[in-house]
């Protein structure tokens, strides 16, 4: 097997510690102060050195906590509306109630909030965490975070996909400081389109807040970091590349030691010694499986878990990382799991979660999602322009379902690819955070940097795309988008056909113009390249509304435009 080393920049990923630092993490769920700032005057009038007025519950959000604005006919909607004169129809003219608007486009929140939100709280470092590292980890923000202590700025974090992590100062243990977090949900500087399902009201809603775990951690002066785990499913071994955050002085010695367990196997691999420098530390290892290991796969995911333990003088470390050993492949025949066919069997998940309106960090939440579609003979998963949090990994690794990821966005109408425009630089840093955060997990099989991109350049930035993740990543099958373009680099193309209903074909499509059948021949409607093809939007249906559905929406978003239809 040969790697090719990523350049993809420091993330930090948060561990479980066994060290002086006790206890080892902070959790920060509970009440905070709150306050918004639709002026947009907090950083100026320095709001992060002054005690906010009103008070907010996380993990949450806005609505969640009964806060924001009411619906109007002027609310601020992110997402495509076909009409945007639809109120000015003497059609619904009769509904203008301004006490029960009822948008027609999409679910409706309860409340609506569009702009900066700050959300504050006190916060105590325990003394006996002097001269240790400090990192606070922000697992589902929505969506830009910036971040003071007192009146210290820490930093900005803007990723749609993964937790965002600050380290945080030395000097601060053993006092009470106020931790103030801007959170702005608003389209600026970096705009991933207007109906990308990580940001657009027609899906989880445009929402602000923070859910997921929230919390402060105390390192060890040297944590294992990064680590990525490469499975050779035809040899059943592993090889491993991860670094070491030290923050010591140069000289110290080291030594990991490695186990793996499950699916009826104990392995333990050799000692990897080293010599620290102060920063980060590079180190590699393989371990043999023996042939009895299991492989993953839809029918039997077999998982395994990697356990390191460092040890560098009085700290110790231990981090562990799940795997499954398996190996996906494109060919002219179509894909291979572990050298099998396979055939995916999949739908979309375009992150409607009408209760919450915000995607949940619960694995259980997940196995219960991915238990409905595999009653109905399903068995892959395609995150339309959005990434999952990882408890979404977590389930169907164990239970057996095919995952593709993308970038965050469906870069098109109000923004483009490859014109130079902010979004490049944020699928690339985005690209290589989830590969980053979710990169180990088996169930993972597939990236595109997102939807049906826009761009006069879009070729040659999504070629470049694909083949670096390709070089540097030989995990997963990688393509340009869903919807086009189907570039020669492509591992499958992402594209509609064979579709069984196409926009504007009636009763001529395939599905109103024939009787249903299993022995379709598609190789007309298929790519002359031969590439393989996994057609994911395969019909585009006309759906009426079932008006008994509406006393199931009982969360934070609402049936209203079932009641105006009705």
């Amino acid at each position: 097997m040969t790697i090719i080393k990523s350049n993809a920049p420091f993330v930090l990923i948060l561990f479980a510690i066994l060290s002086s630092c006790q206890p080892k993490s902070i959790e920060l769920a509970g009440s905070w102060k709150f306050q918004t700032d639709p002026g947009d005057v907090g950083v100026s009038e320095q709001w992060f050195s002054l005690p906010l007025s009103g008070e907010i519950t996380l993990p949450g959000s806005m609505v969640s906590n009964g806060l924001g604005d009411d619906i109007t006919m002027e609310t601020k909607w992110i997402g495509g509306i076909r009409n945007p004169n639809w109120s000015k129809h003497p059609n619904y003219a009769p509904y203008h109630d301004p006490q029960n608007i009822r948008f027609p486009y999409w679910l409706q929140p309860d409340k609506k909030y569009y702009g900066a939100a700050w959300y504050q709280k006190t916060i105590r470092i325990p003394a006996t965490w002097t001269g240790n590292p400090l990192t606070i980890s922000l697992e589902r923000p929505h969506w830009e975070t910036t971040m003071w202590i007192y009146n210290e700025k820490i930093g900005t974090r803007n990723s749609l996909a993964t937790p965002h992590e600050y380290i945080l100062p030395d000097g601060i243990q053993g006092r009470n400081h106020i931790l103030t977090i801007r959170v702005d949900n608003r389209v600026k500087e970096v705009d991933v389109g207007q109906n990308s399902h990580s940001i657009s009201d027609h899906t989880q809603s445009n929402w602000n807040g923070m859910v997921g775990e929230l919390k402060i951690a105390c390192l060890t002066t040297a944590t294992i970091q990064s680590v990525r785990i490469f499975p050779d499913s035809d040899n059943k071994k592993i090889f491993v590349e991860g670094t070491i955050f030290y923050t010591g002085t140069d000289g110290r010695k080291a030594r990991i030691k490695t186990k793996v367990t499950g699916s009826g196997s104990k392995v333990k691999g050799d000692d990897i010694s080293l010599t620290l420098t102060s920063g980060l530390n590079p180190f590699t290892f393989e371990i043999k499986l023996g042939e009895n290991a299991l492989l993953w796969d839809e029918f039997s995911p077999n998982l395994y878990d990697l356990k390191m333990e460092l040890i560098s003088g009085r700290d110790n470390h231990i981090k562990h990382e799940q795997f499954g050993l398996r190996k996906i492949k494109a060919g002219s025949t179509g894909l291979t799991l572990n050298n099998h066919p396979l055939f995916l069997r999949g739908t979309l998940e375009c992150a409607i979660f009408p209760l919450t309106g915000y995607p949940s960090c619960n694995i259980e939440d997940w196995k219960r999602i991915f238990s409905v579609i595999k009653s109905h003979g399903l068995n892959h998963m395609r995150f339309h322009s959005w990434c999952p949090p990882e408890a979404a990994f977590f389930a169907a690794d164990e239970m057996g379902v095919y995952l593709q990821a993308e970038c965050s966005s469906w870069a098109n109408q109000t923004t483009s690819l490859g014109d130079g425009l902010p979004i490049d630089k944020f699928i690339w840093e985005e690209s290589r955070s989830i590969m980053e955060a979710y990169g180990n997990h088996p169930s993972f099989i597939m990236l595109a940097y997102g939807n049906e991109p826009g761009g006069r350049d879009q070729n040659a930035f999504l070629t470049e795309f694909v083949k670096y993740w390709k070089e540097n990543d030989s995990r997963r099958l990688y393509t340009s988008a869903a919807g086009w373009p189907q570039l020669p680099v492509n591992d499958y193309h992402n594209v509609p056909q064979p579709r069984i209903q196409g926009w504007g074909e009636g009763l001529h499509s395939v599905i109103n113009a024939q009787a249903p059948k299993s022995d379709y021949d598609w190789t007309s409607k298929l790519p002359a390249d031969g590439i393989t093809v996994v057609s994911h939007e395969i019909g585009q249906w006309c759906v009426y509304p079932n008006f008994k559905e509406i006393d199931k929406y009982t969360g934070v978003l609402k049936a209203k435009n079932f009641e105006l239809f009705q």
